[in-house]
């Protein structure tokens, strides 16, 4: 890889950091921001709900128009609009006494911009770098990136909160700055070799992709699956953990923070290792979902069983393993399998379906929680088990199932 590949990966880098860490920095401050506000926790926990599901809807359309326009196109708008979000949130917390309401505006707002940064970032590596070896270790790089920052996020989150409590959302803006000028002077959009895509209507590009589907969907809708879960765990997981450590074992703080921090560090070095190691083997791929899915379930299930908050958080950490084996697998695997004509379109799908996860995430976890700790556990660990079973039967090589590139899915 050149040194000038490396600079537009670490921008690249860069967006999936800052996207991450627009939105779970708020995880650690869930509990402030329900107090200072004066709202439930199910209320609470729309603030990232919102942010994910305008994202969820939004998400396709912005891979559409990055295969049609190109991806820095589309990523640059993105990024600003997000940094708006965050300071209509900031200032609405600062100057207004009921600022409930316009938070969740401007959480909407960040999430019509994270639709067009985050999810285009795959595709755009893919486009990138020519070398299969290549593509794979920057998508593990990305993921790691992404990774990084849910470690990060706590550990800011919280030393930003302890100065005022809506200073996470303020810190948005700068993020974005920081990103979109890395971006702007250090990427460089690969030519595209067709302009056939811009001839192609909204329409006909749906039926475009809808054969793909018909085509490939047993291991595309295997993909999804996966993806939403694994964020599902992860969101709904820390959001109890949060509320816990504040709750009943009065945490607060940078300390809180880095607490927070264990599991997701144990999920950015496993994802690292394994965009390192994959290399372009499908099959090895494969079983390393399925690995990291049978320790997710494993791990998930034991949290239920324990009731010290050092063993709950090793647990959760040795869940964060299983998913950062399984991630960066997931992104090579759908960007490998797909044409780059349509590769924004459908990596983007993924990544909204992933956001479905973070969507359901914290507000799954605040219902089932009110049953018993063990409920809510048990049943993520039951979630995590089906898609042990997806990944087994549903992802799985065969000779003559055609793809885009002719190559087989693992």
């Amino acid at each position: 890889m050149s040194i000038e590949n490396k600079k537009q990966l670490f921008s690249i880098a860069s967006i999936p950091l800052i996207m991450t860490l627009g939105n779970s920095m708020l995880i650690p401050v869930l509990p402030a921001i329900r107090s200072k506000l004066g709202i439930t926790s199910l209320q609470v926990s729309l603030l990232i709900t919102v942010y994910s599901a305008v994202a969820i809807i939004l998400i396709p359309i912005a891979g559409y128009l990055s295969d049609r326009f190109g991806r820095i196109i589309v990523i640059i708008p993105s990024l600003i609009i997000t940094g708006i979000g965050g300071l209509i949130a900031g200032l609405a917390a600062w100057w207004m006494d009921q600022s409930y309401a316009m938070i969740l505006v401007g959480r909407f707002i960040q999430g019509i911009g994270a639709a067009g940064a985050f999810p285009i970032v795959i595709p755009l590596v893919g486009d990138i770098f020519k070398q299969e070896d290549d593509v794979s270790s920057g998508l593990g790089i990305v993921e790691t990136a992404n990774t990084f920052g849910k470690v990060l996020s706590p550990i800011l989150g919280s030393a930003l909160a302890m100065v005022i409590w809506f200073l996470p959302f303020m810190f948005i803006p700068l993020l974005c700055l920081i990103s979109m000028l890395l971006v702007l002077f250090l990427v460089k959009s690969p030519k595209r070799k067709s302009e056939q895509a811009d001839k192609i209507s909204f329409a006909s590009y749906l039926s475009h992709i809808k054969s793909i589907f018909k085509n490939n969907g047993r291991w595309l809708y295997a993909i999804f699956a996966i993806g939403c879960i694994c964020m599902l765990v992860i969101f709904g997981t820390l959001y109890y953990l949060s509320d816990l450590l504040e709750d009943k074992f009065n945490v607060f703080g940078v300390v809180k923070g880095c607490l927070l921090a264990i599991p997701l560090a144990a999920l950015c070095i496993a994802s690292f290792i394994t965009g390192k190691g994959i290399g372009k083997d499908e099959r090895l791929m494969k079983w390393m979902i399925f690995a990291g899915l049978i320790v997710l379930s494993g791990s998930i299930l034991l949290c239920g069983m324990v009731t010290s908050i050092y063993w709950l958080i090793a647990w959760i950490g040795l869940a964060g393993i299983g998913i950062g084996a399984a991630l960066p697998c997931l992104d090579v695997m759908i960007t490998r399998g797909i044409e780059k004509d349509q590769r924004g379109t459908i990596t983007s799908i993924y990544s909204s379906t992933r956001f479905i996860g973070v969507a359901i995430g914290p507000p799954l976890a605040s219902i089932l929680v009110k049953m018993s700790p063990a409920t809510m556990f048990y049943t993520i660990s039951g979630i995590c088990v089906l898609a042990s079973v997806i990944a087994l039967f549903a992802i799985k090589p065969k000779k003559d199932e055609k793809l885009p590139q002719k190559e087989s899915m693992a």
